[in-house]
């Protein structure tokens, strides 16, 4: 089965797999670093990050959202179904830098979705299949390959490409939500200037990670590509 050889030794796997890994651990290492940091710096006002979620809250008009604490490390989300923050137990007590800017942002999701925020409408649109692309389109790819079945290679990736536009997608939702906090915490006063500039620093490190995981999907998508090609020509 040459095909199935071309998977198992595939060269498209030190072309795309491992730069797309080095570039998610220097991502990850990227946002630990700052958190860790600014994590440790109490803020001037001793505001806690459950508090900051429910003055950007008010900020912006949002009525009818909780905040809640949830167990684990980074673990902070904005539950569009529930209309619930839930904040980690490093960010819902805490009255650090870190603390409040990661609150403001998943705030700055309720924002959002209170103000039809279009490109997350599209990315809501777009999980059903992108999810499944993601979990499933190697798997099919591979099926492809190894019973000779060029269309369910070009399904899966059909398949991940849903995946990769997800990922994109997700960018401008990202940024948007981190501007929509680092709005409300200057202009509501929740910061001093000088730790405002700290806590950009956390929502930026934060951005830097979606960045990479689009980045890794293009790559990937890429990847897939060039190994159905190889194998068309087999």
């Amino acid at each position: 089965m040459p095909g199935l050889y071309m998977w198992a030794f595939d060269p498209t796997y030190l072309i795309f797999v491992i730069p797309a890994l080095i570039i998610s651990i220097i991502a990850q290492a990227g946002v630990h670093s700052a958190y860790r940091k600014y994590s440790s710096v109490r803020n001037m006002r001793g505001m806690t990050g459950a508090e900051a979620a429910q003055r950007v809250l008010q900020f912006y008009g949002v009525s009818g959202v909780s905040v809640e604490r949830v167990g684990g490390n980074l673990t902070d989300h904005f539950d569009p179904r529930r209309h619930v923050i839930r904040l980690s137990e490093g960010v819902y007590d805490s009255a650090t830098i870190a603390a409040v800017g990661i609150a403001a942002h998943e705030a700055g999701h309720a924002a959002q979705y209170a103000k039809g925020y279009v490109p997350i409408r599209i990315r809501n649109a777009i999980y059903p299949i992108a999810n499944i692309g993601s979990t499933l389109s190697f798997y099919i790819v591979l099926l492809g390959i190894l019973f000779s079945y060029g269309f369910l290679i070009n399904i899966g990736i059909l398949l991940f490409s849903c995946a990769v536009l997800f990922q994109i997608i997700t960018l401008p939702v990202e940024f948007n939500a981190s501007s929509n906090a680092v709005r409300a915490i200057d202009e509501a006063g929740l910061l001093t200037e000088e730790e405002l500039t700290g806590s950009k620093k956390v929502l930026r490190a934060a951005a830097m990670t979606y960045v990479a995981a689009a980045v890794a999907s293009l790559l990937s998508l890429l990847r897939l590509l060039a190994i159905a090609r190889r194998n068309n020509r087999g």
